[in-house]
């Protein structure tokens, strides 16, 4: 992301990942929004359902992490972007939604259940962020559950699928198809 595309930044000027541009004008530019555009397009786990039936305990967690977790990580990840002498406070806080993650997690494999969600979807890569940023910190932890959920994730075959590398696409170059046939 250190060479974004000038269309990227016209499109969205935050210069942050992911962007979708329609045809029409209409510009999706955060991750949550984007996950809710595909779902609504082709939802073959039925994640619309689990989000409606009467689960407002993951809504709630979604929330937390979209907002005030993924504030946090930004500070510990990137004090200097944010003049943070100090990023160990906001590690604390990221900490905190971890307890409350693993607590889930060491009761079931998931934190919807027994089977991989749109709530997994929609958290685990702030975990991962989470944890990439100080890995020996990380593995130290006392989350067994957190720690075998992200581990179990980042080495499925639907991760591996999804993080597959993909040449940067720049103006007048072919439209790229997702999936790859």
């Amino acid at each position: 992301m250190r060479n974004k595309p000038p269309e990227m930044i016209a499109a969205s000027p935050q210069g942050t990942v992911p962007v979708m541009v329609f045809p029409d004008g209409e510009i999706i530019e955060e991750s949550l929004e984007v996950m809710h555009w595909a779902r609504n397009k082709n939802d073959p786990e039925e994640w619309l359902t689990q989000l409606h039936d009467g689960r407002r305990d993951i809504d709630l967690l979604i929330a937390e992490n979209d907002g005030p977790v993924k504030d946090n990580l930004d500070r510990y990840k990137y004090p200097n972007r944010y003049n943070v002498s100090d990023p160990v406070p906001y590690r604390n806080h990221g900490l905190k939604f971890l307890n409350k993650l693993n607590s889930r997690l060491v009761k079931t494999p998931y934190l919807s259940g027994n089977v991989f969600s749109f709530a997994d979807a929609a958290i685990v890569p702030f975990i991962r962020q989470f944890a990439n940023n100080d890995r020996k910190w990380f593995d130290a932890l006392d989350l067994s559950g957190v720690q075998l959920w992200l581990r179990d994730i980042l080495e499925s075959d639907r991760f591996l699928r999804v993080m597959e590398k993909y040449t940067v696409w720049e103006n007048g170059a072919e439209e790229p198809i997702f999936p790859p046939s």
